[in-house]
């Protein structure tokens, strides 16, 4: 690619920089002090109920962490200080659970960001029609768990479920779905993926089409082949939108609790349960409120420094751009 190309990414380049300049010729426009007014009450019920239902209970939650708190008493209890955090940091079941949220987090991420690219490559090239794969993907998402749970649940069923019954038509045993710690795996991460895939479709869709076609029009005039147009365009330009996929699968995956507790409540033998339901059993089943309440703390902080590694990791190619 020659000319052609480098004329093409010239001239898409041209809105963006006459954007950039009518922006910074406005930049010095400030608000008046009725606008201003007119803002902060159209956004003040939403920051009314952001701290009604998130601030408030996670500053009470990080209070609670630092008392003998139980559901079974009335109060904050005995202030123990640091205990709870010691004891969650030292407690080898809390580590176990991290590492079945870590592998779940690492089987469905992979299969989450590849997959739902190739479906939305193959769909940007359908000419019509596009309505119904966009639909035909992202219509799972809007099934509530309960529901999908029922409908896996009577699939991996090994009495009268679907698939055991194809298998015994191939001549072939049951598949013990979530019997053994393997197949519970395999069996969580299809339907995760079947729920999931629609929302990083729509993502990744959206970013293609944002991509001027004018630069696949001057590629083909420089002979570059569909493989070659993807290497050199679709994926350099489409890169800003992996990069948020990847980082929205990872922290979606990590905070994983609705399905596995439903399908298969952390078993066989609690070797599929995530951090998040051991937190639940813990506060809600053994009344230790505060000792579970130290457990989420500990475990946001994870969140949070993943989140934050993984915005330094890619911060230098985002200020190249």
């Amino acid at each position: 690619m020659s000319s052609a190309t480098d004329g093409a990414l010239a001239g898409a380049a041209a809105p963006a920089t006459a954007s950039r300049k009518r922006a910074g010729s406005t930049g010095g426009l400030q608000l008046k002090s009725g606008e201003r007014r007119v803002g902060w009450a159209l956004v003040a019920p939403f920051l009314v109920l952001y701290a009604v239902w998130l601030v408030g209970p996670t500053l009470y939650g990080l209070v609670m962490s630092f008392f003998n708190t139980s559901v079974a008493r009335s109060g904050l209890n005995g202030f123990v200080g640091f205990q709870n955090y010691a004891g969650v940091l030292s407690d080898p079941e809390f580590w176990g659970t991290m590492w079945h949220s870590t592998w779940f987090t690492i089987i469905t991420t992979i299969p989450l960001v590849i997959l739902p690219l190739v479906f939305a490559l193959l769909t940007n090239r359908v000419g019509r029609g596009q309505w119904i794969f966009r639909f035909a993907f992202f219509a799972p998402t809007l099934v509530p768990v309960t529901a999908v749970v029922l409908i896996f649940g009577w699939m991996y069923s090994a009495n009268n479920g679907i698939l055991d019954q194809a298998l015994a038509k191939l001549g072939m045993g049951p598949g013990n779905w979530t019997v053994t710690t393997g197949m519970s795996w395999v069996s969580i991460t299809i339907l995760t993926v079947w729920w999931t895939i629609g929302f990083n479709y729509v993502l990744y869709l959206a970013g293609l089409q944002d991509i001027p076609t004018q630069l696949y029009e001057a590629a083909a005039l420089d002979g570059a082949s569909t493989f070659q147009q993807m290497r050199t365009i679709t994926l350099p330009l489409l890169r800003r939108t992996i990069l948020l996929v990847t980082m929205l699968q990872i922290l979606a995956s990590m905070k994983v609790f609705d399905q596995i507790y439903l399908l298969t409540s952390g078993g066989p033998n609690f070797s599929t349960r995530p951090v998040i339901e051991w937190i639940y059993d813990t506060g809600i089943t053994q009344y230790r409120t505060g000792y579970a309440a130290a457990a989420s703390i500990v475990y946001f902080v994870a969140l949070l420094v993943v989140g934050l590694v993984w915005m330094l990791i890619n911060r230098r190619p985002s200020e190249e751009d």
